[in-house]
């Protein structure tokens, strides 16, 4: 069992920059791939980006094309943390932002996610 906690969240100016950050608890961050989804409100949930872990200090990142370039997924194995770096914010990066966990270099949709978080709520003025 894997329990994931976000933290984070807020009120930002566009622009501005943001910075999650998931702790996971229950079993080590190198057992499952970890990642990001949000969702905006009427829309279906989104995949962000994704780390997973190969050999013993080094992980492989994986990001949505929206994201690519503005965010930025880091891992801390010895604080079973995952952050989310969100530079250049937008009003349409509005959303309930999400930590998952799940299998080792196969998350990318809503229906391979093993553990969600409880979200945490961004939203970006204009």
């Amino acid at each position: 069992q894997v329990q994931l906690v976000e933290s984070g969240g807020g009120l930002v100016q566009a622009g501005d920059s943001l910075r999650l950050s998931c702790a996971a608890s229950g079993r080590t961050l190198r057992s499952y791939a970890m990642g990001w989804f949000r969702q905006a409100p009427g829309k279906e949930r989104e995949f962000l980006a994704t780390v997973s872990w190969s050999g013993s200090s080094t992980y492989y990142a994986y990001y949505a094309d929206s994201v690519k370039g503005r965010f930025i997924i880091s891992a801390d194995n010895a604080k079973n943390t995952v952050y989310l770096q969100m530079n250049r914010l937008r009003p349409e990066d509005t959303a309930v932002y999400y930590c998952a966990a799940g299998p080792l270099n196969a998350l990318r949709t809503s229906d391979t996610v093993n553990y969600w978080g409880q979200g945490t709520q961004v939203t970006v003025s204009s």
